[in-house]
């Protein structure tokens, strides 16, 4: 936020370092938490332990130069404007604000910049995230949305802290799964399909259950029971074959079912208001990954073993030279000839590299996929993209519920769209009870936009890397680490300014904001709290870690909540306060809604 006094206070010192043949060394600067007065602060044991490196500094103990240094610079640097003043200690430089112009300050750029207040300088980097890529032919379930929320609330952050962001989702639509559905359909169900888009993704769900009861073995089955489920699994098969060899009457099934699946996904992609730059198909990389594997013969950093029997494989340890496994051997191409997601990720990879000139690549897939994912960018890195070296993989653990884990295969699924509408149903039930006075569309409104809120935060407060039992009760709790008790706090201030008359900046702008008196503790915090957004952005977005944003939203609404029980506001005396402190509840609000934006959470005006 105070770059500008950072950047002249900067140059003064790297001018000091030069001037005095000091070795040069990265200012790292990190904001003092309020103890009377705000600032920021850098040190110069680096610069210090550089110099001793080199054989300089007269063989003083690293931490004594580090003062002397702070010492020297702080005299050097003289007045500059908006700072307080200036000390060296312990080897640090300390820059202090006079609080009042701290305040200020942090409360007008909120104002000033609105929705951008945070937003990070435009970087020379295009990220791409890829996410929201559930198979086809089944349904959307709660595991899948913690996929795609995590995944939406990255493509924000990396977007709002200056990075070209592209949105990108890779369904898995083929193989033994997809098959097994069509195969049921066909022999079953041909001619049927049912109304509605969410109904159509959740029949072939069931569709799949049915299918993998009647080709998995029986406890106690009888010979008549083996033989039928045997031929049935032949069928499965030939089709596969069939598709695999591009057969007319299987590939146009193949594409009627997959869109029914596709048709869902979207429809769940709209009600998370997630909007897909780039769509990509595991259909779509078969065919190129098997030309790359050739490549990679030719290049000497695949395998091939097919004349002996064997696959396709590379040595990836040994190919890096590395005497200790780390990455172990894997098979790109199966001795029959068939691809395996490794090989197609492969391609992909190749895709957003040359294509879409993608410098950063997140793929959102979850912990299980940890080695596959990191094999594949070794062997990126063998093939020589240098974009390898900023692949990652942002992890994520289960979702179960209170009563168990959840399994595709048995049919214990919980699907997204029905929690979705439980969370708006009870929203609903709660909302027409005690707030009666607010008209019923716009109730329906609200409740969608807390029951959403709800689940998403509850997918995002939690670590990427540790499972979550999902509760729909906790979730929508009005107290705790909640997004009710995020957007109840953004609620309470817009209240504050409409009972004030002043909800814009300008309506309010009927003198000079100025924080010239004493500041309670807990105007003090929200300052605090408010002041940290836009380095929590650029930490949230450079650490791949939704989570950083999900806590800072909790703190400040925490913050305000507290202050708004504490601080009287409207009932000020003093106009020059009341219009500070209104100001400051402007602020706050704004930085809230931001927060909220980030993570793909709406802030509902009344509640």
């Amino acid at each position: 936020m105070f770059t500008k006094e950072q950047q002249l206070i900067a140059s003064k010192i790297h001018e000091f370092c030069a001037a005095n043949e000091l070795p040069p060394a990265e200012l790292k600067w990190h904001p003092i938490p309020f103890s009377g007065e705000w600032g920021f602060s850098t040190s110069f044991f680096q610069v210090a332990a550089n110099e001793a490196r080199a054989g300089k500094g007269n063989k003083i103990p690293v931490p004594k130069r580090a003062q002397e240094i702070a010492e020297q610079v702080k005299s050097q640097i003289g007045s500059v404007e908006g700072i307080g003043h200036i000390e060296a200690v312990s080897g640090y430089l300390n820059v202090y604000f006079k609080t009042s112009d701290y305040a200020t300050r942090v409360v007008d750029e909120v104002l000033n910049a609105g929705a951008d207040f945070g937003r990070g300088a435009q970087k020379s980097e295009t990220v791409m995230v890829e996410y929201a890529q559930p198979n086809t032919h089944h349904s959307f379930h709660i595991g899948h949305a913690r996929n795609t929320i995590l995944g939406e609330a990255l493509a924000r952050l990396v977007q709002f802290a200056g990075y070209e962001t592209i949105r990108a989702s890779y369904p898995g639509d083929l193989g033994l799964g997809v098959i097994t559905v069509m195969w049921i359909y066909e022999k079953f169900y041909k001619g049927q399909e049912p109304a509605g888009v969410h109904e159509r993704g959740q029949w072939l769900a069931k569709l799949y259950v049915e299918a993998t009861a009647l080709l998995e073995k029986q406890e106690n089955e009888i010979p008549e029971q083996t033989a039928q489920r045997e031929a049935y699994d032949v069928e499965r098969r030939e089709m596969y074959r069939k598709w695999d060899e591009g057969d007319a009457e299987v590939r146009e099934l193949w594409r009627t079912t997959r869109e029914w699946s596709l048709e869902e996904l979207r429809e769940v992609l709209h009600m998370l208001d997630v909007k897909m730059d780039v769509w990509f198909y595991e259909s779509e990389v078969d065919e190129p990954s098997k030309a790359i594997v050739d490549e990679l013969i030719a290049k000497d950093i695949a395998t091939d073993e097919r004349p002996q029997g064997g696959a396709v494989i590379v040595k990836i340890d040994e190919k890096l030279g590395l005497t200790k496994e780390k990455y172990r051997t894997n098979v790109l191409l199966r001795s029959d000839g068939t691809t395996l997601y490794l090989t197609k990720d492969l391609a992909l990879a190749k895709v957003k590299f040359e294509q879409y000139h993608v410098d950063r690549s997140i793929y959102v897939v979850d912990v299980r996929q940890s080695l596959h994912l990191q094999q594949a960018f070794a062997i990126l890195k063998l093939w020589g993209f240098k974009q390898a070296e900023k692949c990652y993989h942002l992890g994520y653990g289960f979702v179960s519920l209170p009563e168990g884990a959840m399994s595709a295969r048995r049919g214990r699924v919980v699907l997204f769209k029905d929690v979705a509408d439980e969370a708006v149903r009870r929203v609903l039930a709660v909302e027409a009870e005690k707030s009666a006075d607010i008209p019923a569309d716009e109730r329906e409104k609200v409740a969608y936009q807390i029951g959403m809120g709800a689940l998403i935060y509850s997918m995002l407060s939690v670590d990427n890397n540790k499972d979550i039992v999902f509760d729909i009760n906790e979730a929508l709790s009005f107290d705790g680490r909640t997004a009710p008790y995020i957007q109840n706090a953004y609620v309470r201030a817009n209240s504050i300014l409409k009972k004030s008359k002043v909800e814009n900046r300008k309506s309010g702008d009927l003198q000079p904001l100025t924080f010239d008196y004493d500041l309670t503790n807990h105007e003090i915090e929200l300052i605090e709290k408010l002041s940290r957004f836009p380095q929590t952005v650029e930490q949230a977005a450079n650490e791949y870690r939704p989570l950083v944003m999900a806590a800072y939203v909790y703190d400040l609404a925490n913050a305000f909540h507290s202050f708004y029980h504490a601080v009287n506001v409207l009932q000020t005396e003093d106009e020059k306060i009341k219009h500070a402190r209104l100001m400051l509840v402007m602020a706050a609000k704004q930085v809230i809604e931001n927060a909220l934006r980030l993570l793909g959470i709406q802030a509902p005006e009344v509640m």
